[in-house]
């Protein structure tokens, strides 16, 4: 038996409508009950594997999703494949949660792909192979990673979704800086840097050195330096 503190709201009839008054802290009784455990897995917050594993593996497998993936949309994502594999793993009557094995990832695997394309599979894989290194450095799993010796589908990317200037358009849009000024010839420089070499504006480092007149591109996306004829004046 327990005691705490809850807030309780009165309502004060006014004519035909109520006016909630503000609310006051009062104490209570806290009877101990019996923790009700839901039929259906996905009535819980935590799939059933790791609620059968105890309040730790439940507290560190909230824990993978508020304090270690940090941006929501990975998070989302994340959720929406580690609850699909839990789930997979009831339907093949897959328990404890330590009996989960290596194979049991790769037929995972198989049957996602049979069903997604090679980035969806990838991206379920990384979420598992991620949790159970989470579950491991926290003690909940014994390891090793059942998803660490599990490859994914091969996906190779061919032609990038952004457009490419062509020759033509490249050439439109460099004659159309103003050039008779300090400013347009840095401009055109800079912009036909980024359009010939492919580079992106936030991997690019540019010093400039007066004293040489030359000046230093250093790429951290292909770990290369140049040297170009200086316009930063």
């Amino acid at each position: 038996m327990g005691i705490k503190f809850e807030e309780s709201v009165e309502a004060e009839v006014i004519g035909s409508g109520e006016k909630l008054v503000e609310p006051s802290q009062a104490l209570a009784i806290i009877v101990p009950t019996a923790l009700l455990r839901p039929a259906a897995a996905s009535a819980m917050l935590v799939p059933r594997l790791i609620a059968d594993a105890g309040e730790n593996a439940s507290l560190r497998f909230l824990d993978f999703f508020t304090a270690n993936i940090r941006n929501p949309n990975t998070r989302a994502a994340y959720a929406v494949a580690v609850r699909a594999f839990f789930a997979w793993l009831d339907s093949k009557h897959v328990a404890p949660l330590a009996a989960v094995r290596t194979h049991h990832v790769s037929a995972y695997v198989e049957f996602l792909g049979r069903r997604y394309r090679a980035p969806t599979v990838k991206q379920h894989l990384a979420a598992i192979r991620m949790l159970f290194d989470w579950l491991i450095v926290g003690q909940i799993f014994a390891g090793p990673n059942p998803a660490a010796a599990v490859r994914g589908p091969k996906h190779v990317v061919k032609k990038g979704k952004t457009s490419v200037l062509d020759g033509d358009e490249a050439k439109k849009l460099l004659d159309s800086i103003d050039t008779s000024t300090i400013v347009g010839l840095r401009d055109r420089a800079l912009i036909a840097l980024l359009v010939y070499t492919f580079a992106r504006v936030s991997s690019l480092a540019i010093r400039c050195f007066l004293s040489s007149m030359t000046t230093t591109v250093s790429s951290s996306r292909y770990r290369q330096t140049r040297n170009l004829p200086s316009v930063c004046m």
